[in-house]
């Protein structure tokens, strides 16, 4: 989430959003990706919104097999690259998608989305209904959710519902005798402020395991 003011079209404010610098991300895989997919067996994953590709990376060098998915170009060469230095770029295909109007096809033994919040248009409740319908039997779904804003922003940049906990349990509607829930909580991490200041957020991370 930034709160860089926003182009009419969700692609133009990524892409200007990665160019505006020469790393957006600090190229170190979510925290919450490695507690959570450190003891699954490796298989095919999608990772959705991989901006500059460390989470993609760290999934590759454990042996799985990635796509990850952005929308913006740029983010997705700095995502190449990032693989090439690691030594996967062999495990990793890249596409491009403006997740809500399209999605990679087929089923992936995880499914990872984080942070898939934004200023800008997004349909997050069908992107992650699109997320859980491409798990495919005895796979994994992990979301990661801001749950709100840091602690040391006084002032919201711009207008955003942030999600619960049964919120989005809700919107995915999925049906029990199918999945079952590993992980359903919330995750205060500390977080500095721009100005260096110490500071947390809260996060919620759901994993999920679809039986059938």
């Amino acid at each position: 989430m930034s709160d860089t003011p926003a182009p009419s079209r969700p692609a133009d404010f990524w892409e200007a959003r990665y160019r505006e610098a020469g790393r957006v991300w600090s190229g170190r895989p979510n925290a919450l990706l490695e507690r959570e997919a450190a003891g699954l067996t490796p298989g095919s994953a999608l990772d959705l919104g991989c901006g500059e590709g460390a989470d993609a990376v760290w999934l590759a060098s454990r042996g799985w097999r990635v796509t990850g998915v952005d929308i913006s170009t740029t983010a997705l060469e700095r995502a190449a690259r990032h693989a090439a230095e690691a030594g996967v770029a062999d495990r990793v295909t890249w596409e491009r998608h403006e997740l809500g109007r399209s999605f990679p096809e087929g089923t992936f033994d995880l499914v990872s989305a984080h942070y898939l919040q934004s200023p800008v248009e997004l349909d997050q409740r069908a992107v992650l209904r699109s997320a859980a319908a491409a798990v495919a039997e005895g796979g994994t779904l992990l979301i990661v959710l801001h749950a709100g804003w840091p602690s040391w922003q006084s002032e919201p940049p711009f207008d955003h519902v942030f999600p619960t906990l049964d919120g989005v349990m809700a919107e995915l509607a999925l049906p029990e005798d199918r999945w079952t829930v590993e992980t359903r909580e919330t995750v205060r991490r500390q977080s500095a402020a721009p100005d260096g200041r110490d500071g947390f957020r809260d996060d919620h991370v759901w994993r999920l395991r679809r039986l059938r």
